[in-house]
């Protein structure tokens, strides 16, 4: 059953501050390559892919640094609750308030790429619902739901 609470939404050093928490909190540590990983993701507007990120890093850093770091830093934010992947898109998104633990809901503009992250749980526990009545147990529902985003389906 869904469950009310008031959300957090981080942004800026808010977020930076609530991301680092959410990490040491797991248990790990927030070194500088794992601040500069957030801090570009953070910095995007639109879901963006580990080489997207590599990028920004590498030029914010003034030296390469490989998507395969990247990937492992990712793959630990998601673990931890700092980031959410898109999977049609293989990109990632800063979650806003790392402290909440929801299902993910996307919807993902397929004509500029614009993610936008909705928490809804009583559709993600219909899918837990449906998952375990077919003898399946979800661990992380994620649903996405591709289409126009309102200024591009000119709305």
């Amino acid at each position: 059953m869904a469950h009310a609470h008031v959300h957090t939404l981080h942004q800026g050093h808010s977020l930076e501050v609530a991301a680092r928490g959410a990490m040491e909190r797991a248990g790990e540590q927030w070194t500088a390559m794992r601040a500069a990983v957030f801090d570009a993701l953070a910095g995007f507007d639109r879901a963006a892919s580990a080489y997207d990120i590599a990028e920004a890093v590498s030029r914010a850093e003034g030296r390469r640094v490989a998507a395969n770091s990247v990937y492992r830093i990712l793959d630990l934010f998601v673990a931890t609750n700092l980031a959410r992947r898109v999977e049609s898109a293989n990109a990632y998104i800063a979650n806003a308030h790392p402290d909440c633990r929801h299902d993910c809901i996307f919807l993902v503009c397929d004509a500029c790429g614009q993610v936008t992250h909705i928490d809804d749980d009583s559709i993600t526990a219909r899918v837990r619902s449906v998952a375990e009545k077919g003898g399946f147990a979800a661990r992380r529902p994620i649903v996405e739901v591709r289409g126009l985003c309102e200024a591009c389906a000119g709305v």
